[in-house]
C-alpha cells in the first residue's frame, strides 16, 4: 500500500487521483487527509516543502510533487500509459501538463492573495495572476481541436486545472468565449477520474 496526504481541495492531489483511477490504482492508495496550512500538521517531515501531495511509497520513501507522484503511478499497473514514450508526444503532453499546472499555481496564488489582510494585498499581483490564467485559458482554445479524446498526463492536468477554476472561480466563468475548450470539457467530463475526484459542492 501507498499513502497518499491528502486535500479534496487541491487539484494537484485530483491530478495524482485521476493517474490513479486511470491506472487501476486507487485501491492501492490510502488517502491521508492532510491540512497543509495547518500550524501543526507534520506534513514537513516527509516532504520539507509541506505541500500536498506526497505520496509514501512501501519502503517509507516520500515523492514530491504532482508530476513526480503522476509519473511513478504511471509506471505501475496495467492500463494504457499517460506518459506517452520519447518523441513529439510525450513533449505535447507534458507541455499541456506545464500550462496547467501553471494555470493551477496562478489560480492559487490569486487566491491566497485574495485571503490576505486588507493592507496587505497587492492588486497588481493578483491581475498579473488572472492575465497568466486567461492567457494559458486562450492558448488551450486554440489549440482544443488537437487535445482529442486520448487521455494522457497532459490532458489530465487541464481538467483538473479547469475543475479548479469551476471550483473557486466560478464567478469567473472560463468558459465564455471559449466554446471549443468548453464543448473538450464537455466530452471529457463523464469519465469516471473526473467523476469520482470532484472537489467538494459548497
Amino acid at each position: 500500500m501507498m499513502t497518499l496526504r491528502w486535500s479534496a481541495t487541491s487539484p494537484f492531489v485530483r491530478k495524482v487521483m485521476m493517474v490513479a483511477i486511470e491506472r487501476g490504482l486507487a485501491d492501492a492508495i490510502t488517502r491521508q487527509p492532510t491540512d497543509p496550512w495547518s500550524a501543526d500538521t507534520d506534513l514537513p517531515q516527509g516532504n520539507p516543502l509541506g505541500k500536498v501531495p506526497a505520496l509514501t511509497l512501501a519502503d517509507g520513501t516520500v515523492l514530491f510533487d504532482s508530476p513526480v507522484i503522476a509519473e511513478y503511478l504511471d509506471s505501475l499497473g496495467d492500463a494504457a500509459p499517460l506518459f506517452p514514450a520519447v518523441g513529439p508526444a510525450r513533449w505535447a503532453a507534458l507541455r499541456l501538463q506545464a500550462i496547467a499546472d501553471g494555470v493551477c499555481d496562478a489560480a492559487i496564488l490569486r487566491r491566497l492573495e485574495a485571503n490576505r489582510p486588507d493592507g496587505e494585498k497587492s492588486a497588481g499581483w493578483s491581475e498579473r495572476q488572472r492575465l497568466a490564467v486567461a492567457r494559458s485559458l486562450d492558448l488551450l482554445e486554440a489549440e482544443a481541436a488537437g487535445l482529442g479524446e486520448a487521455v494522457t498526463i497532459g490532458t489530465l492536468a487541464v481538467l483538473a486545472a479547469l475543475g479548479y477554476l469551476d471550483f473557486r472561480f466560478a464567478h469567473e466563468p472560463w468558459r465564455e468565449g471559449r466554446p471549443a475548450l468548453a464543448a473538450w470539457h464537455a466530452r471529457m467530463a463523464d469519465r469516471d477520474s473526473v467523476r469520482l475526484t470532484a472537489p467538494p459542492v459548497g
